[in-house]
């Protein structure tokens, strides 16, 4: 089975520990488990906490060249993609796909020509924020920001992504702004590593209501491995995650779920550690009734789609 991962924080304990490498590392993410785990694709965010960076561009700017610096030497074995065609070019060639993205809308410093050189430089997913208010619009971190919907420049970053084929990802957005994306992009977006809200009452999942609006806008949500996520434990099981994509079949329809594993940006327990171990989730999803076509939505078509669709 073909795996599409829409979210890992690997590269930031790259930039952290400049003795690890991509090939081979005790992380959750690197090229001998994506391979083992028959990776088609995965997308590396460029993770930036606001409270430790005084200028959140310039780090995400080092971080872009951490990516772009592994990716030349790893060469035999991964390449970036910025589209649909060229992760047919990499697969034909026999590498993994890398989509370069950045987890934090601060990092464009509330200029849209941030975003374009961004896009310049490879990145195809802006998060459009992480857990503190930025110049695009609040997170789902606190209740008082829930109704705190996009700013003007938030609603200027969704037109600019939809001109230039950005995909919007939603995770960590607040309730309003979810709504107003959803309002103003012409193109599907993603929730790139959230659960659903009616399973595990956090925050950074989405309710009922969310998932059935992204489905009808062709959206997916990408499945969170974090156990506080999953059930709110320091324990990652299957069980809980075969939980989540029943329940969001159910509400969205198999079209709307894939994979978000947030590898490497998890601090508990995981019983899927990386992904050489996904075939305990596709079991686990044969044993509970879904068809082989629905677990190659899930694992890689639906992140297809949506890269054919935005790109």
């Amino acid at each position: 089975m073909k795996i599409i991962d829409l979210h890992c924080d690997t590269i930031l304990h790259l930039m952290d520990q400049p003795h690890l490498n991509l090939y081979h590392n005790n992380l959750s993410v690197d090229i001998e488990k994506l391979q083992a785990g028959n990776a088609l694709a995965q997308f590396f965010a460029l993770y930036i906490d606001l409270a430790k960076q005084e200028n959140p561009l310039q780090y995400c700017l080092s971080m872009v060249d951490v990516f772009h610096r592994e990716m030349k030497i790893q060469q035999p074995y991964i390449a970036l993609a910025q589209n649909y065609q060229d992760l047919l070019f990499n697969q034909q060639a026999g590498k993994i796909s890398a989509f370069l993205t950045i987890e934090e809308g601060g990092a464009l410093q509330g200029r849209l020509e941030n975003l374009r050189n961004f896009y310049r430089l490879g990145v195809r997913l802006l998060t459009l924020t992480w857990n503190y208010p930025n110049e695009i619009g609040y997170p789902n971190v606190e209740e008082r920001y829930e109704v705190q919907g996009l700013t003007d420049f938030g609603k200027e970053v969704v037109a600019q992504m939809n001109q230039l084929g950005m995909i919007i990802d939603v995770s960590h957005l607040s309730d309003q702004g979810f709504y107003d994306v959803a309002a103003l992009s012409n193109k599907p977006f993603v929730a790139s590593h959230s659960n659903a809200r009616a399973i595990r009452g956090h925050r950074r999942n989405l309710t009922d209501d969310m998932i059935t609006l992204l489905a009808q806008k062709g959206g997916i949500m990408g499945i969170n491995f974090s156990g506080n996520f999953l059930a709110g434990s320091n324990w990652s099981r299957v069980d809980d995650m075969v939980r989540h994509i029943k329940h969001i079949v159910k509400i969205g329809g198999i079209d709307v779920v894939a994979l978000g594993t947030d590898f490497d940006g998890i601090e508990y327990q995981l019983e899927i550690s990386h992904l050489g171990n996904i075939d305990k989730l596709i079991n686990a999803l044969v044993c509970n009734g879904f068809t082989t076509g629905d677990i190659e939505k899930i694992c890689y078509k639906n992140a297809i789609r949506i890269i054919k669709e935005c790109l």
